[in-house]
């Protein structure tokens, strides 16, 4: 029997020498692209023809960015895989580079000549300055000669006329030099724009008896590339279903062209560490600070600028660390992005930049990005931009030609027929296999793909805290909504019809039912007042009260009834020493666990309600304890 080729195999540590310097080039082809939330795996074919003997078969162009242990190389035929290996490939930066200094060179020479024209110029405007000066030509004390005056005045107006026409073709020259080199900017754009130099070659070392025609598979993993989720919700009104479009934004940095691929998204991520956690023992001891609840943060704004020149960087990437929620910057370098209660860190990334992560402490986080030496010696930022059907509706977003599938897509309410997407339920994560062929640029830049289209049944209400905000928010909470596999993403909302913001679909804080927030609704109007007149303390014997009476006020001036739910609290006493007795909750229902009281009401057009909300709280007069 006939030996067989390895069907899978790993990357060996050692590389066993081939006989002799055979190395047989190989043309391969990105096939599939899984894109994970951080990553991608790339998987290429080629046909060999495999001679006898031991040959190195060189699988060229391979992205530098690989993760070496992840390389994977199946093939079929009478032979023997011996060895896998990386290396990286610095001719074709060589050649590359080489072109562009000449180009640069060339450049170099025009900018001389220019400087030449400016400074002949310059001498120019000393000589009209010199002549404008020496007017006169006789003095107080010299007859004035007629004759002389006239061939002086005559001299000065011929010289001066040349030296304006010398000038003028002057600066013609320097305009026209100008335009050489601005046509030598854009054609070093061109042959750097978005390409790594450096590239990777993959050596497969092969054993054979005989002459033979195989196929090879080649998969590894490349780093710079990514997506993340976005999603446009629709509710026509209270009456309907929600509507919900399910979007990816993909984008890679890889230094490869990921042309006409088949792609899959893929909800797993694989720079997570999948080692499990290891609980320790949770210790108590004395003198615990006890620290009050920190402000809310559910939006981030800012703008993000360049540290060299401060100038406004669009298309930048902003991420949720550790989440699947993202964003990027606009034209004038603005971005607002949606976080989950308990975010710790944003991520910032940009082609040619130094990645940055910032902490969460603010709601409004300006961010300068440093140049990065290699990325800038390596990478040509390429121009921001959409495509001329979509312009000023996606910002940052680049959307492939009518030509391609891109008629398929739906953006922003463009009524088009939803690319076909099969869904794949996996051990430890899904896949979303896109039907249609897709290309994705090494740019770095976000490229919209949909994912599908849901229409789901929802139970409208409205909600306020006015403790912490007196705006009322329309919600809807979706029952049936596991089986879609969303992830937490950013989703922009349309209600009857018109746009009204972002909110953030957050899938770790949901369970059974998934609430969405669908932004407020300025026609039910509620205020909180403190009632003076019952608010008061007392001081009898060694206890001190404080007794609060809040009054909760709800005006309904839209012209159908609603459902809200009102939230508030009591305080809770974590000290056997302080005593908290409700006194009036108007109906509302009491958690005495976190002392949160809800109302839900319904109030019917143009109707008025109150609610009060009064509670004392008992506490030794020698100890300080604020009652809000």
């Amino acid at each position: 029997m006939k030996p067989f080729a390895l069907l899978f195999v790993s990357l060996f540590l050692f590389a066993i020498p081939a006989k002799g310097n055979d190395r047989q080039k190989v043309a391969s082809k990105v096939e599939k692209v899984i894109v994970f939330l951080n990553g991608a795996q790339v998987t290429r074919s080629a046909t060999v023809n495999i001679t006898p003997g031991t040959s190195n078969l060189v699988f060229e162009n391979i992205s530098p960015d690989i993760d070496v242990q992840s390389i994977q190389v199946h093939a079929e035929g009478a032979f023997t895989i011996l060895s896998v290996k990386q290396e990286i490939n610095f001719l074709n930066g060589e050649v590359t580079q080489k072109r562009l200094d000449e180009l640069r060179a060339e450049q170099k020479l025009i900018k001389d000549k220019i400087d030449l024209q400016n400074d002949l110029l310059a001498v120019y405007k000393e000589e009209e300055t010199m002549l404008l000066k020496n007017q006169v030509v006789s003095g107080q004390n010299t007859s004035l000669d007629v004759l002389k005056l006239k061939q002086a005045l005559d001299f000065q107006t011929e010289r001066l006329t040349g030296l304006r026409k010398k000038q003028q073709g002057v600066i013609a020259e320097v305009v026209l030099l100008n335009a050489q080199v601005q046509k030598f900017d854009k054609q070093i754009a061109d042959i750097t724009k978005g390409s790594v130099k450096n590239t990777s070659d993959i050596i497969v070392t092969v054993s054979s008896k005989i002459t033979t025609l195989s196929p090879f598979t080649v998969s590894y993993l490349v780093h710079n590339a990514s997506w993340y989720p976005t999603y446009d919700i629709r509710a026509k009104n209270v009456n309907s279903p929600i509507s919900i479009a399910y979007k990816a934004n993909v984008s890679q940095q890889s230094g490869e062209e990921w042309k006409n691929i088949k792609l899959t998204l893929s909800t797993g991520n694989p720079s997570i560490s999948g080692t499990k956690p290891q609980l320790n023992p949770y210790y108590l001891n004395f003198g615990m600070v006890y620290a009050g609840q920190s402000a809310i943060i559910t939006q981030v704004t800012g703008r993000v600028t360049a540290h060299d020149d401060g100038s406004a960087l669009p298309g930048v990437s902003i991420k949720v660390k550790g989440t699947s929620i993202g964003a990027v910057t606009d034209a004038n370098g603005n971005y607002a992005i949606q976080v989950p209660q308990g975010s710790r860190a944003l991520t910032f990334s940009y082609v040619g930049y130094e990645s940055q992560e910032h902490n969460v402490t603010s709601s409004n986080m300006n961010v300068s990005l440093m140049p990065s030496v290699y990325n800038l010696k390596e990478v040509v930022v390429g121009g921001y931009g959409v495509s001329s059907a979509l312009e000023g509706r996606v910002p940052g977003v680049m959307i492939r030609g009518m030509n391609s599938v891109s008629d398929k897509i739906q953006i922003r309410g463009l009524s088009t027929i939803p690319v076909e997407v099969a869904q794949t339920e996996n051990q430890t994560n899904v896949e979303f296999n896109i039907d249609n062929p897709y290309s994705v640029p090494s740019d770095g830049k976000q490229y919209l793909v949909e994912i599908g289209q849901y229409d789901l049944n929802a139970t409208f209400e409205y909600f306020v805290a006015p403790k912490l905000n007196t705006d009322v928010f329309l919600t809807a909470q979706l029952v049936d909504w596991n089986k879609y596999n969303f992830l937490s993403g950013e989703a922009n909302l349309f209600f009857e019809g018109t746009y009204i913001g972002k909110s953030l679909l957050d899938t770790h804080a949901s369970n059974d039912t998934l609430n969405l927030s669908l932004g407020t609704d300025k026609n039910i109007i509620v205020t909180r007042t403190l009632q003076k007149n019952t608010t008061q303390r007392q001081i009898i014997g060694s206890s001190k009260k404080e007794t609060k009476n809040w009054q909760i006020e709800i005006k309904n001036r839209k012209s159908q009834s609603v459902n809200l739910l009102v939230e508030d609290q009591v305080p809770v006493a974590q000290n056997t020493s302080i005593e908290v007795e409700k006194q009036e909750l108007s109906g509302g229902k009491l958690n005495e666990g976190d002392g949160k009281v809800q109302w839900t009401l319904k109030l019917n057009p143009l109707e008025n309600k109150k609610l009060d909300l009064k509670y004392q709280v008992k506490y030794p007069k020698n100890q300080l304890v604020i009652v809000q």
